[in-house]
């Protein structure tokens, strides 16, 4: 028996990637990703002061962490640099947006300490005029 046992150790594990791309089955975080098959419960993980929620559909990058790969958490997701130029910067969330480059441009809808920018400029200019 101890010999079998010791084949069994000298055999040269499949080793898994360390990271692999996945797609989000189910989104937030913790997440579930298919990975070939389903994983779920996987933390999101970004840099400091950047929270985001992968949503279902996206391509992330998954880390597969710990000493076998058993802890895989989610690094980020594959980007979309349609129409950036080199240095460029695209900030997105749901149907709002923030580009930075030769100038600043938002889309969405812009809201300023909770009410609209609308009503801000409307209040404004309401003052002035008084």
């Amino acid at each position: 028996m101890e010999m079998w046992t010791s084949e069994r150790d000298r055999r040269p594990r499949a080793e898994e990637p360390a990271a692999e791309l996945g797609i989000v089955t189910l989104g937030g975080d913790p997440a579930g990703v298919s990975l070939g098959g389903e994983r779920r419960w996987l933390n999101v993980y970004g840099p400091g002061g950047y929270s985001w929620r992968p949503t279902a559909g996206d391509k992330v990058l998954v880390l597969k962490a710990g000493a076998e790969g058993e802890i895989p958490c989610i690094l980020g997701t594959a980007q979309d640099g349609d129409g950036l130029k080199p240095g460029e910067v695209r900030l997105s969330g749901g149907e709002s947006w923030v580009r930075l480059g030769q100038r600043l441009e938002l889309g969405g809808e812009l809201y300023l300490n909770g009410s609209s920018l609308y009503d801000v400029i409307r209040d404004i200019v309401s003052e002035l005029l008084r």
